[in-house]
């Protein structure tokens, strides 16, 4: 007899023992806790036939966009494509296999096909979520959810988590009134979900309000903190809280301690530490060495352009070290995957290529070039990926980049608008 999931999905080739070690791995991961790559070990141990134990060690292996991780992602894909498969699982396998391929996109569509056919698969609703925010599709990322919410309640195991992504999505669309609501009601339901912290996060970050940032997340370290994978990216919101509250001494202690004194290798990590220490440096504060050992991770990863979101922030780190070789070699990484047909090609040539290049211009004092790059790439930079938060360096940077080509009156307007929009 096959068993079924906690919601009555079917698991092809799983025992008892290697079914409850899967539903631990799924709730670790929809709350961004504890390892569920070992969580989901003893499936595999137990049931190396268990087709979701192999679909869901390559979801962990693709959703770090972790270039050293596509080649386990793809073994495990393999494997799952020649174990037995009903229908959801069969998307699930198929999904994998067009993000193994660099086709987000398309992962994404069957993903979405999959969450209206079987609204209660939770893995399907948190992957296509992930795969909606990496491709910037801001409105899928509320509206892959909320096609799905009415189906859940709160007896429901997971219903956390479908708040959490809902939330996160109603606060990337514009509605922060119930986008906070819904995320607080969410960390109510479970205090460990870090996806739901965060989108409340991002709500009090796009409406300025830095003093209730530092009130949300400052006392409750210990839930959102603590055995979280997710963690650093937490940190670093209230890093930028305690930035715009000009409490410099404060950021650099949560820098130091928090968000590069792990020295994570993680590439979300790493994106993190980057983006804070330009922050600092477009501001004047001295960061002293600290960009030298991150760029040295960045390096362990190779030279390849597998995501151009990634690609920019390791040009951060490049420049802020000033590896200016490293920096161009990058650029040419980027160049070539121009050429391959995947759907990283999309992002670099739309958006991801010409910001990396702004940020070199940058380094290289060229301002009047990279204002002109990150310009054009402006409208159009949710193409690449990343949230509002995240994408905002950009305009930070095309701010500062005004104000030293001598366009003051650039500067003024881009300053104005930001004012205006984040009252």
């Amino acid at each position: 007899m096959t068993l079924k999931d906690l919601h009555g999905h079917a698991l092809s080739g799983a025992d008892g023992r290697a079914a409850e070690a899967y539903e631990l791995a799924l709730e670790q991961l929809r709350c961004y806790v504890g390892d569920p790559l070992a969580a989901i070990q003893p499936a595999l141990a137990e049931a190396p036939g268990m087709t979701m134990a192999q679909v869901l060690v390559a979801y962990l292996m693709l959703s770090g966009t972790e270039p050293g991780a596509l080649a386990e992602a793809r073994a495990a894909h393999a494997r799952a494509s020649a174990l037995p498969a009903d229908e959801r699982e069969a998307m699930h396998v198929a999904a994998v296999g067009r993000w193994c391929e660099g086709r987000w996109h398309e992962a994404g569509r069957i993903l979405e096909d999959l969450s209206i056919r079987f609204p209660h698969d939770l893995l399907a609703l948190q992957m296509g979520h992930l795969i909606d925010f990496y491709t910037g599709h801001s409105r899928m990322l509320r509206d892959r959810i909320a096609r799905a919410e009415s189906h859940w309640h709160d007896g429901m195991p997971g219903r956390h988590a479908v708040l959490s992504m809902l939330a996160f999505g109603l606060e990337e669309t514009g509605d922060y009134a119930r986008a906070e609501k819904t995320g607080r009601r969410a960390v109510e339901l479970e205090p460990r979900d870090g996806w739901g912290w965060h989108a409340v996060t991002h709500v009090m970050e796009m409406q300025n309000r830095r003093a209730d940032g530092v009130a949300w997340l400052a006392p409750n370290t210990a839930h959102w903190s603590e055995g979280s994978f997710f963690a650093i990216h937490n940190w670093w919101h209230l890093a930028l809280f305690h930035l715009g509250l000009d409490q410099v001494d404060e950021v650099l202690s949560l820098l130091d301690q928090r968000v590069l004194g792990t020295a994570s290798p993680v590439v979300l990590d790493m994106i993190d530490a980057s983006a804070l220490l330009w922050r600092l440096q477009l501001r004047g504060v001295p960061v002293g060495g600290r960009w030298q050992a991150l760029a040295d991770r960045w390096l362990a990863h190779g030279d390849d352009s597998c995501y151009a979101f990634n690609d920019l922030h390791a040009m951060l780190a490049l420049v802020g070290a000033d590896r200016m070789g490293e920096a161009a070699r990058l650029l040419a990484a980027q160049r070539r995957a121009l050429e391959r047909d995947d759907d990283n090609r999309i992002f670099l040539r739309e958006v991801g290529l010409p910001a990396t290049e702004a940020i070199h211009d940058f380094a290289l004092g060229q301002f009047a070039e990279a204002t002109e790059k990150l310009r054009r790439v402006r409208p159009v930079a949710a193409q690449f990926g990343g949230s509002h938060a995240q994408r905002d360096l950009l305009d930070l940077t095309l701010i500062a980049a005004a104000e030293r080509a001598g366009n003051p009156s650039l500067a003024d307007a881009l300053k104005r608008e930001r004012a205006f929009m984040r009252h």
